[in-house]
């Protein structure tokens, strides 16, 4: 290492203000994990609702990667008789099924609109390239835990409830959320593998899925994520809106290239007189005719549910030849992936955008307490 890299910032590994995350591990290492700081003592373990979102994460069937991990987690503090301590709780997922050899050639052929090159650039070759290393989807799995303990809070005591569906994957496409979104409907789609709104579409998904996985290829998905009960006035205007804190963790998120909340993108086409969420008195609670804005007024929440949009790439690892560089010998170079790749990593993220949702929403409720006292 040379003297210009000392002192130099590599990885940013920790999030949050009130409730701060930070992440470690590889995905090819012994292990991934992450510490959670900021929980009030007390709490009540949430073991059933994270075993469940940790299921949701998990591949399942033939329309996922091969790898099979089982996502059992291990508490290495701040967890004492089913409550937690009010100390940092740190816990960690061994991996167990892993192919390193599958990566070999990654060594000096970078997977084209992977992480490979830029991590052979930014950690002058030093960086683990088995499986992804440090950029892997496998990492979620801390995300997904510390959502649950997110969502475990704002639900039993906030009455919060948050949900997602695939708006579109492919050439299959989903009808958006309407302005009127029921906690139930938000649960029922939880519980569903590929979540969509219109019934019939998870056959036809499965379907076009199969046809991907068959050409060697992948495809991309945009997923469509609401939460309800959230209350008028958390966030702050500027820096620490809810856009702003809840992007910063969605685009963490492997795969992540595109984020709009409401109507988003599509306000470029519509007028102000169409764009404008009209105010109504909803019985004794203020509440919006339509809710283009997805929940969010100026930065901070105003009281209808936040609504937002989640761009996916496709994966990069892909069976299709495709053209790269050698990077010994400086020269073109073919390369076909191999090893055990989502044809559409969005499905398996789902939870993962769930749980950036419901961490971003409780730091935020967190800040909001501090101040009021």
């Amino acid at each position: 290492m040379t003297l210009r890299n000392w002192g130099v910032k590599f990885m940013s590994a920790t999030w949050g203000r009130n409730l701060k995350l930070t992440i470690f591990g590889e995905s090819h290492g012994t292990c991934v994990g992450g510490v959670v700081d900021g929980l009030p003592p007390g709490m009540a373990f949430p073991a059933d609702l994270i075993e469940f979102e940790l299921q949701r994460r998990k591949p399942g069937g033939n329309l996922a990667t091969k790898r099979k991990e089982d996502d059992s987690y291990e508490i290495i503090s701040g967890l004492f008789e089913g409550k937690t301590t009010g100390a940092p709780l740190a816990v960690v997922f061994r991996n167990k099924d892993t192919r390193s050899d599958d990566y070999e050639e990654m060594r000096k052929k970078p997977r084209p609109s992977h992480a490979d090159y830029v991590s052979m650039v930014k950690y002058n070759g030093f960086g683990d390239h088995r499986g992804g290393g440090r950029f892997s989807g496998r990492l979620t799995a801390f995300l997904v835990f510390a959502g649950a303990l997110a969502k475990a809070v704002l639900s039993e005591s906030r009455g919060i409830e948050i949900g997602s569906h695939l708006l579109k994957m492919g050439q299959v496409e989903d009808q958006p959320f309407e302005t009127e979104i029921s906690p139930g409907k938000l649960k029922t789609l939880r519980g569903m593998k590929m979540p969509f709104l219109k019934e019939g579409i998870e056959e036809k998904a499965a379907v076009h899925l199969e046809k991907i996985k068959k050409s060697q290829d992948s495809v991309g998905a945009i997923v469509e994520t609401a939460a309800v009960g959230v209350p008028a006035g958390i966030g702050e205007p500027f820096f620490d809106s809810v856009e702003s804190v809840l992007s910063s963790l969605l685009y963490s998120i492997p795969g992540v290239k595109g984020v709009d909340f409401g109507k988003g993108f599509g306000f470029a086409d519509m007028k102000g007189s169409e764009a404008n969420d009209s105010f109504f008195m909803n019985g004794k609670s203020i509440g919006t005719r339509t809710n283009n804005s997805g929940g969010i007024n100026g930065g901070i929440t105003n009281g209808m549910p936040i609504v937002f949009k989640t761009a996916f790439r496709p994966t990069p690892s892909i069976g299709k030849e495709q053209e790269t560089i050698d990077m010994d010998s400086r020269q073109t170079a073919r390369l076909s992936v191999v090893g055990r790749h989502d044809p559409c990593i969005a499905v398996r993220a789902i939870p993962a955008v769930e749980a950036a949702l419901a961490l971003a929403l409780l730091d935020l409720q967190m800040e909001g307490e501090a101040l009021n006292g």
